[in-house]
């Protein structure tokens, strides 16, 4: 395994257990820790930008890789430190979705992993890891810099194998989502979520980490005293704690909890 392979498997690949190698992004039990959103046709990394600012500065997250897909889009890349459902993952980019891309059209977003429609086995489709070169154009998709996104909106893509030291690099100083970052994005973006014409099976997952086949939470109840519990920790960033009162705000006028 080479540096890049390991930085990727560090953050991307969820654990198959039993010290095995991992084969791909999605474990035999559905779970992924590689959250992939998309924006194509065309690849504006300036519109992208506003969610990989806002997930640092609006929910506290790490930053997410940033790629160009080799085809025609530029990728978010966020990883978690312990696997979700993919339920549970699509719900949570659904959410940011709509949170910072209300205005674009949906053909032009994609989000990974998804349910694969043409399977009656409820099979998930996933990303294809990046680097990697696409077919049939021939270009490779590659992790980019920052500072060098924009420069990829009319060319999304190398025309030549990205170098592995490079790349490993890019991914070297990034992090993964921890759980308690997990859970308090999930419970800010929740309000988003619930919002008129959302899909409210989507809602619920967003905050469910009880995961496929368990009692899904009360979300009304539950995401306020989650919301409380985070304004009111003093041991909680203050710009988290503020975000946590003003997502509240929406929830001011609803029926208490019993």
């Amino acid at each position: 395994m080479n540096r890049l392979q390991a930085e990727f498997q560090r953050l991307y690949t969820p654990d198959s257990g039993h010290g095995a190698a991992p084969s791909g992004l999605v474990d035999a039990q559905g779970k992924v820790r590689a959250l992939v959103l998309e924006l194509a046709r065309p690849a504006d990394w300036e519109v992208l930008a506003k969610v990989w600012q806002g997930a640092q500065l609006d929910l506290g997250l790490p930053a997410p890789a940033i790629a160009v897909s080799g085809v025609d889009g530029v990728q978010l890349w966020f990883s978690l430190a312990e696997a979700v459902s993919a339920t549970q993952a699509q719900a949570f980019l659904a959410a940011l979705r709509l949170h910072y891309l209300p205005d674009v059209a949906p053909h032009r977003v994609a989000l990974m992993p998804a349910p694969d429609a043409s399977s009656p086995t409820g099979a998930v489709l996933h990303a294809r890891p990046v680097p990697a070169q696409q077919v049939p154009t021939g270009h490779w998709s590659v992790f980019v810099a920052p500072d060098l996104a924009p420069v990829f909106a009319d060319t999304p893509w190398l025309d030549s194998p990205p170098g592995d030291d490079g790349q490993a690099n890019l991914l070297r100083g990034l992090r993964s989502i921890t759980p308690a970052g997990w859970a308090t994005a999930c419970a800010l973006l929740l309000p988003v979520a619930q919002q008129p014409g959302a899909d409210s099976r989507s809602a619920s997952a967003v905050c469910d980490p009880a995961g496929p086949g368990q009692p899904p939470l009360a979300v009304g109840t539950d995401a306020r005293r989650f919301l409380l519990s985070v304004m009111n920790d003093h041991s909680v960033a203050l710009a988290l704690r503020i975000e946590a009162a003003k997502a509240l705000l929406p929830c001011a006028c609803g029926p208490r909890p019993p």
